[in-house]
């Protein structure tokens, strides 16, 4: 509660962390669960991408989709390129598309925040207009993995890049307290990729094409043992950078509050593990509760209340 009476306005900052984030989807439903709903949401890649499913009212839904998804059916989303990125990212956000709501940012209940970085000059943008999945699209494109998103004009590549955990944004949308959900913590040297799921390979003319793709991103997401594959790299790669930022910036603008999901034995890719991270994001908030209440002015939960003689 503020000085003048007036109830917190609570915030989440939901981070970047490639399949790790799908925490975000448990965190978000743990914190209603508690009677917490974040009146101002700021994501950064994939926390822009739950952060946009969440305030467009599709939270559950996309949860479940989610933990259906299997190894294969991740691989078949994927559309290949070597044209600014391995993953050219249509058939999966077509896909995501088809299925979810694309509402105005202005016309939202929450107040929401994609971040993303411009391109040509290198700078932090925040979207804070427009149809919702284009503005979180933007902030999804990793370096190496997705290409770069045009976006009002500009090219647009992953927020994590200058922000991978978003509360300066959070606090310049109202937010007088903010929950962090930090995915890169304790990450450096922790990043292990896995192949994807082989098919029977039959050589005919309509197949050969994919066979082949099959072949070069089995090579691209396993190494020999010995040496790193290239998601390996790239997810180290990541990883480095956005702690290293991270720490910078929440040094000078600390969170109220930060989770930081114990998925360190994510890949990159495991976008078919989600069942676990839901769970995992869902345990934090559990945990913290009594904690998370407080910092948002509401009593303690019954269970939480400390017993009378």
């Amino acid at each position: 509660m503020r000085e003048d009476g007036i109830p917190n306005v609570v915030g989440v900052a939901l981070g970047s962390g490639s399949a790790r984030g799908w925490a975000h989807i448990g965190v978000l439903q743990g914190l209603e669960a508690i009677g917490v709903r974040p009146q101002v949401v700021a994501g950064t890649s994939i926390g822009a991408l739950v952060g946009a499913v969440y305030v467009s009212g599709q939270l559950d839904e996309f949860a479940e989709w989610v933990q259906t998804l299997s190894a294969r059916d991740v691989f078949n989303l994927m559309d290949f390129t070597l044209s600014g990125g391995v993953v050219k990212g249509e058939r999966l956000f077509g896909f995501f598309e088809e299925r979810h709501k694309n509402p105005e940012i202005k016309s939202l209940e929450q107040r929401y925040v994609s971040v993303a970085t411009e391109m040509k000059s290198g700078r932090e943008v925040w979207i804070t207009h427009g149809p919702i999945l284009p503005a979180a699209r933007a902030s999804c494109a990793l370096p190496g993995v997705f290409p770069p998103v045009k976006f009002d004009g500009r090219w647009m590549l992953d927020g994590g890049l200058v922000n991978p955990v978003p509360v300066s944004a959070a606090r310049a949308l109202g937010a007088d307290v903010v929950i962090a959900v930090n995915l890169n913590a304790q990450l450096v040297g922790a990043h292990l990729a896995r192949p994807p799921p082989e098919e029977p390979e039959v050589e005919t003319p309509a197949k050969v094409e994919r066979t082949l793709w099959q072949r070069a991103v089995t090579y691209l997401s396993s190494g020999d043992g010995e040496n790193p594959s290239f998601f390996d790299v790239v997810g180290a790669s990541v990883n480095i950078m956005q702690d290293r930022i991270t720490r910078s910036r929440m040094a000078g603008d600390p969170a109220e509050i930060t989770l930081a999901p114990a998925l360190d034995d994510y890949a990159l890719m495991d976008f078919h593990r989600a069942g676990q991270a839901i769970a995992e994001g869902r345990r934090l908030v559990e945990e913290n509760a009594a904690m998370i209440r407080a910092w948002a002015g509401l009593p303690a939960l019954e269970e939480d209340a400390p017993e009378s003689d």
